[in-house]
């Protein structure tokens, strides 16, 4: 059955780090989104003949409409110890993550835990995400059952660690590749998923559990490859000294096949010039976290180099919860800004909104399907309300620009911003007060 929403909406078609900004997005002030079995039929100005017949769209005022946002590095088991304390990430790993993590062989905890971490993530405007699951293949169909009823495109994957974490997290070579290849035949492709081999960071992988890792992603059409990547001095140290006579760290996953599209590498921090060269040969992705490596101390990281370069390479944004302080990809853009200012380059908000958007889409290999609002997309949406808080609807009077008002959403909003959020064309959140 159709359903139509009308509105302000702001939709990108080109990529404003390459081109003029003015020429790179699509704003609508009075528009209409016409869906039809979940996906966008007409996207444009709002007119009555266009609208099905029998249909009332939802209308939104004093809103903006954009394309529903992308977290592409998160860990959902991370949800109980979001904001614990802790040192930087090799202590806070031990104190806090692997213990946490020791809870999801029950599947009841596990879809609980899921349950509450979508619900934070679809009031936050969320619609895509890549996350993190445990070592145990209950937590991958937990949050698969979950995520399926909510009918969202979403990649997830079994942790694989066979080393240096406690023995109730550890799997071996075999039983990883084994597990992770029937969780892969029973989710990949079905829906809107996506599988997503998963060594947890080269540490807590032997050669052999990297070996068989690379072999899931050469066998399986289609299938992702998440991992973490020079985060911390301390991590990069440690890589070097268990993986003699390689080259740095990203060689030791380039050795073992796991350096190609569709992998996507959290953090990135502290790269080397032949591994930014590398990465951008290979087609493969960065997921910047900001909050996370402020809140972990990790470092900076070089947004114009990622996307103002000669070589650029494909980055998406993630919460990386619970290192994350926030599911809101409003508060992930702020933390961004300000990174960016401190290594002297400015984000502005255009660049931001792409980067949260069709940007990320673009970087997770998703743009075919999602990041835009135009006709053959799937409708995922969100609502961004102008008004949300009282501080919002005084600083938004005196926005003189489209860009000023939404440099106001990512500095001045979180998840209260959004008004509603849609997946696949059916209202899957709606703001209450």
């Amino acid at each position: 059955m159709a359903s139509a929403i009308r509105g302000a909406f702001l939709s990108y078609t080109g990529n404003p780090f390459k081109e003029a900004v003015a020429g790179s997005f699509c704003y609508e002030s009075d528009g209409l989104i016409v869906i039809d079995e979940g996906k966008i039929s007409y996207a444009g100005a709002y007119h009555a003949g266009r609208v099905p017949a029998g249909v009332i769209p939802e209308h939104y005022r004093d809103a903006l409409i954009v394309p529903g946002f992308i977290d592409a590095h998160v860990h959902y088991p991370q949800t109980p110890m979001i904001g614990a304390y802790g040192k930087q990430l090799l202590d806070w790993l031990n104190k806090y993550t692997f213990v946490t993590e020791q809870r999801y062989h029950d599947k009841d905890f596990a879809r609980g835990i899921a349950k509450v971490f979508l619900r934070e993530q679809l009031k936050a405007g969320v619609t895509t995400l890549i996350t993190y699951c445990t070592v145990h293949p209950e937590s991958v169909d937990a949050y698969f059952e979950e995520a399926e009823s909510l009918g969202l495109r979403t990649g997830a994957g079994k942790v694989l660690m066979d080393r240096y974490a406690p023995e109730a997290l550890l799997d071996t070579a075999k039983t990883g590749y084994d597990q992770s290849k029937a969780l892969a035949e029973k989710w990949h492709g079905r829906g809107r998923f996506f599988y997503v081999v998963t060594p947890r960071f080269a540490p807590t992988s032997t050669p052999e559990q990297l070996e068989a890792a690379g072999a899931l992603y050469q066998e399986i059409s289609g299938v992702y490859m998440q991992t973490h990547l020079s985060e911390n001095t301390k991590e990069i140290a440690w890589v070097a000294e268990l993986f003699p006579g390689t080259h740095g760290y990203l060689d030791v996953y380039d050795r073992y096949g796991l350096v190609g599209p569709r992998t996507l590498f959290g953090h990135a921090v502290h790269l080397t010039d032949q591994e930014w060269k590398r990465m951008a040969e290979a087609g493969a992705t960065i997921v910047h976290c900001p909050t996370s490596n402020l809140f972990l101390g990790s470092g900076l990281f070089n947004l114009e180099r990622a996307l103002v370069s000669s070589n650029p390479v494909r980055t998406a944004l993630g919460s990386d919860l619970g290192a994350g302080t926030s599911f809101s990809p409003l508060v992930t853009l702020n933390e961004a800004y300000k990174i960016a200012q401190l290594r002297g380059y400015s984000l502005s908000a255009h660049h931001a909104f792409y980067l949260a958007t069709l940007g990320s889409a673009r970087a997770i290999y998703q743009d075919q399907h999602i990041g835009s609002i135009e006709a053959g997309k799937d409708a995922d949406l969100a609502v961004l309300d102008f008004k949300a808080t009282p501080i919002l609807a005084d600083r938004q009077a005196f926005s003189a620009s489209l860009e000023e008002q939404l440099f106001v959403l990512m500095t001045l909003g979180d998840e209260r911003v959004i008004k509603a959020t849609y997946a696949a064309g059916r209202k899957v959140h709606e703001r209450t007060g």
